[in-house]
């Protein structure tokens, strides 16, 4: 269930952005955070989202090209050691017609996003949960559980799948060899 905020007002609320939120502020963190997304350094992607007041913990890791909400940033969270993948974007407005709404975007621990994701206003996902590429995660996935698509669902295996450095991943049919012989590992079904 997303937790949102609904903002009434007249027409095409992207129309009145410039009332909603400082003009001023709002080019400070579209400068900001469009730095951070081509940064290859993740200190300071964390100290440039921070200082547009994202709550990024220590060990966080996005991805080159991971954008957040530049209205609303102060109601993004990003927990320790997650991961943000390749081009996601995680949003806290809606701009539509006749109304704008806010949520909180909350991303857990060890918590993983994968490559060109887009995560909802009012969206939680738990601790240690996966989010699979490109997924559209418009509802909170529960802590440890492995979601996917357009909208997110629960994956069939249960969220049982883990990373190949979760301990889970299970041997391919080539024996586990690589080309030069390195251990290979599948990542999910």
């Amino acid at each position: 269930m997303r937790r949102i905020t609904v903002h009434k007002c007249e027409g095409n609320s992207l129309h009145l952005w410039w009332k909603v939120k400082n003009p001023l502020r709002t080019s400070f963190n579209f400068l900001l955070i469009y730095a951070s997304r081509y940064s290859p350094s993740l200190s300071l992607k964390r100290l440039l989202l921070r200082t547009t007041g994202v709550r990024v913990e220590d060990g966080a890791s996005l991805g080159l090209g991971a954008t957040m909400d530049i209205f609303f940033p102060e109601l993004i969270s990003i927990g320790k050691d997650a991961i943000i993948g390749y081009n996601s974007v995680l949003l806290a407005h809606e701009f539509l017609q006749g109304e704008y709404r806010t949520g909180k975007v909350e991303i857990g621990a060890r918590a993983m996003v994968g490559a060109n994701c887009t995560v909802l206003p009012g969206v939680k996902v738990g601790e240690d949960a996966t989010v699979a590429a490109m997924s559209l995660v418009n509802r909170d996935i529960p802590a440890g559980q492995a979601w996917g698509g357009i909208p997110a669902r629960r994956l069939p295996d249960g969220g049982k799948a883990k990373q190949a450095w979760g301990g889970a991943a299970r041997r391919l049919p080539d024996g586990g060899k690589a080309k030069g012989g390195a251990p290979t590992r599948r990542i999910m079904g």
